[in-house]
């Protein structure tokens, strides 16, 4: 029988800021409206319930009898028999849970919604501790760390998703608001950090890998201007700098922890939106009593405003995501995940008399056909003290490109990009995490089946001439790892090590084969100075496989960087860190870090390391490379965090990064990502009658960049070929942008009603127009009759610069319905 106990506390109101109450006359109207539209469904008094479970983190057990108290407030009860418990007359928002129980760590939920429309639903696992009572004890935290990764490991709550200002609830926006992660002022959601480039993260969706998690992706790296993941489907997210448990291999910089919501439980549920992009509809509920399902599909409506303010490309992008879990019984449980994105990019060509910044980018970009899934299934089985994890998974990228000589398609001599590529894995992994004692231990085995297929047709055009591209790959090999991992704490908790060890290998070629040749040990340490202060170490070696696109490029229908002897990548981290919790809720860390990069491809008619790459439109990897650069990154890192559930939130970070790669020279240079300084503050307080305010600044020290070859752009062949200018790659960043800075606010409310939930909310990037510094645009000149100017006897085009400068404030309005 589930024990039932409510208690409520009082609170107290604060008189309202001034420029608040000025503007609430003129709002108020506009809620009015809304308000009289949605009385059928109000509610006479703002309650709401959660019910959950608390349980064993390693055998799964029911826990009975655990203390339980919604975090910052008096309310509380305990767990029944069974491990359940449910608390009602609880007021609408975001809350967190905290649990005790004798002979546990104590324990905090991740963050909840709760409203009147649904009863909230939550599990919490408990993981066993010998510490004695009068050692060190230390409070349930939402700022976690593990024994394996003590340092750069960050959790973001679902309300940092929700309302994180200028995010517009996409995912990889809000990263960019944490420390060691770079933000940049173009239309991109590039996930870079510490000086790394955008090809070195790794995601997971509740265990899944997905390959990238963005729109429109880059071939080869991880960014795109829009995020897939739906935020209605998150419940958090855990993000690692470095430090990465041995379990997470093939990544570099980055690897991110998604973790979905199920799907309820009790009844079927709906949340309807409109954001700045899309419009998206998510379903979830029962099947039978031990299944349940979530069900999300957006589709956008970019190409319509793109139409309407004369945009020259025209986006459509549509998604779909689901999961459904299966508890099979107490031991054994099973979820299903997936994930699916399609995204075209047209060229609008019906735009009357066009300037020349459209005329340069309709001749400049190709129409894009992308498309890609991941689809996975987790199986978890529980035993004494701990769980088997068996994970089977496939995804596919299918990317598309084509582009014609001014978009003239008359006829085929005038296609100058002819591109038709798929990438796909099915992959599977073993896990087995065993916690005896103080002693947690994790082995297992991944083998990934890989098929990869390029078509391309293409002109480039070198310092030595035209390279006519033309090829025909199919690509089948197997890659597979092993793992292990040890951890102990010792000194009643004091004192925590970890140990790991990693192995991966290929049959793609015999520099690949042999997995002690990518041999990536790692070991973390943590000391509790005591409950307040930590000081924190890791190193670690890691590895990366090139992308696809590299190891599959031909030439003469040879494999040309296989026998270049193609590697992994290898990076070495060595991270130290000082981290400072006076309160559970307010944390704050200094680390230091060092990334050497070895045998990263290095590209053999441009000169250049593909680190510098991948933060752009297109495909990167698919040209001649040789594993041979070497580069660095290292800085400093500061994080402060402080958060009242519910009412207020504070992040900031700052990042000081120096990111350098060798050149052709054997000379270190900056990279594309050494841009320094990166300060983000954000915050969001909560106001009365349910409104809620935030604000985000960023301030991103200049990034370096490459001026143009003025000789080799001008040739008209070379031009035709690339259909647009070459950067001078003699002088590889050598020149650097102003900083960039940026306000964005936002402000929200939300109607909590008897039998939905309304809100509503207004964003406001780049709040004070700041006009950021671009590299000039180069041009053909044309004569009266539209006619390009030519010299040399019609061997070069003549060339104009255009000032380039982007910034303008950027207002989006959502609206979301929960049902």
């Amino acid at each position: 029988m589930k024990r039932k106990v409510t208690r409520y506390s009082r609170t107290t109101g604060k008189k309202k800021p001034k420029y608040i109450a000025r503007s609430q006359n003129k709002t108020n109207k506009i809620w009015l409206i809304v308000t009289l539209l949605l009385a059928p469904f109000m509610a006479m008094s703002q309650q709401g319930s959660v019910h959950g479970r608390i349980y064993d983190l390693n055998s799964n057990q029911s826990l009975p009898f655990s203390n339980i108290i919604i975090s910052g407030t008096t309310i509380g009860t305990t767990s029944s028999e069974d491990g359940t418990f449910e608390i009602s007359g609880l007021q609408p928002g975001f809350i967190r849970i905290e649990v005790s129980l004798i002979g546990y760590k104590n324990a905090i939920s991740s963050e909840l919604e709760i409203s009147n429309a649904k009863t909230a639903h939550v599990e919490i696992g408990m993981e066993r501790t010998n510490t004695e009572l009068n050692e060190i004890t230390v409070s349930a935290s939402p700022y976690r760390t593990t024994e394996e990764s003590p340092v750069s490991l960050k959790t973001i709550s679902i309300s940092e998703i929700e309302n994180s200002p200028g995010a517009n609830r996409d995912i990889s926006k809000v990263i960019q608001s944490f420390a060691g992660v770079q933000s940049t002022p173009s239309f991109r959601n590039d996930i870079i950090i510490r000086g790394g480039g955008p090809a070195e993260s790794r995601f997971f969706l509740d265990g899944v890998e997905v390959p990238n998690i963005n729109h429109f992706a880059t071939q080869g790296a991880s960014g795109g201007p829009v995020g897939i993941i739906n935020a209605d489907l998150l419940r958090e997210v855990e993000y690692y700098s470095g430090a990465f448990p041995a379990n997470r291999g093939n990544a570099l910089s980055g690897v991110f922890e998604f973790s979905l919501v199920d799907g309820n439980n009790d009844k079927f549920r709906g949340q309807a939106s409109v954001g700045a992009s899309e419009v998206s509809a998510t379903i979830d509920g029962p099947i039978g009593e031990k299944t349940s399902y979530i069900f999300s599909a957006r589709r956008s409506y970019l190409q319509l405003l793109f139409g309407l303010l004369d945009m020259p490309f025209l986006p459509t992008f549509n998604d779909v995501q689901f999961k459904v879990k299966t508890r099979i019984d107490r031991k054994n449980e099973i979820s299903i995940i997936g994930l699916g994105a399609f995204d075209i990019t047209t060229l609008n060509t019906d735009i009357e008399n066009p300037d020349e910044q459209q005329k340069y980018i309709l001749a400049s970009i190709p129409t894009n056909r992308q498309w890609s899934y991941t689809i996975g299934a987790v199986y978890k089985r529980y035993h004494e003290n701990g769980y088997q994890t068996l994970v089977f998974s496939r995804n596919h990228l299918n990317n598309e490109a084509e582009k014609y000589l001014d978009n003239d398609e008359s006829s085929e001599s005038n296609k100058t990009l002819d591109y038709h590529s798929q990438e796909a894995e099915n992959k599977i992994r073993y896990e087995n995490s065993i916690r005896s004692g103080q002693t947690k231990i994790n082995f297992g085995a991944n083998i990934d089946f890989v098929h990869y297929t390029n078509q391309t047709l293409q002109t480039r055009y070198y310092d030595d001439g035209p390279l006519q591209v033309d090829y025909d790959t199919k690509l089948d090999f197997i890659k597979w790892g092993l793992f292990a991992q040890a951890s102990q704490t010792f000194l009643n908790d004091r004192l925590s090590l970890s140990l790991g060890l990693r192995l991966d290998a290929d049959n793609y070629s015999s520099d690949m084969k042999s997995p002690f040749d990518q041999l990536s040990p790692r070991l973390s340490a943590s000391w509790k100075l005591d409950s307040r202060w930590s000081i924190n170490f890791n190193t670690g070696r890691y590895y990366q496989l090139p992308p696809y696109t590299a190891m599959g490029y031909q030439e003469n229908n040879i494999y040309l960087n296989k026998n270049n002897g193609l590697k992994y990548i290898q990076a070495d981290h060595y991270i130290a860190g000082l981290s400072f919790q006076p309160k559970s809720n307010l944390f704050l860390s200094l680390e230091g870090f060092w990334k050497k990069y070895s045998d990263y491809p290095f590209s053999v008619n441009d000169s250049i390391s593909l680190a510098n790459l991948g933060a752009d439109f297109g495909v990167i990897g698919n040209e001649e490379v040789r594993s041979i650069s070497w580069g660095r990154a290292y800085g400093a890192e500061l994080q402060s965090r402080y958060s009242l559930p519910g009412k207020f939130s504070f992040n900031l970070s700052y990042t000081y990064v120096r990111s350098e790669f060798k050149d052709k020279n054997g000379q270190l240079i900056p990279s594309s990502w050494d841009s320094r300084h990166v300060l983000v503050v954000t915050s969001t307080k909560k106001l009365k009658r349910n409104w809620q305010i935030g604000a985000r600044w960023r301030f991103v020290g200049g990034l370096p960049y490459t001026p143009y070859d003025m000789d080799r752009s001008s040739l008209v062949e070379a031009w035709n070929a690339n259909n647009g200018p070459y950067l001078d790659t003699n002088q590889w960043n050598t020149r650097r942008f102003k900083a960039f800075h940026q306000l964005d606010l936002r402000i929200d409310k939300a109607y909590y009603l008897k039998k939905m939930t309304a809100k509503f909310y207004i964003d406001f990037q780049n709040f004070y127009s700041f006009k950021n510094e671009n590299q000039d645009i180069l041009v053909r000149e044309e004569d009266a009759n539209g006619q390009f100017i030519t010299t040399d006897n019609g061997t070069r085009y003549q060339l104009k610069r255009i000032k380039d400068e982007s910034g303008t404030v950027l207002p989006t309005i959502g609206v979301i319905l929960q049902f």
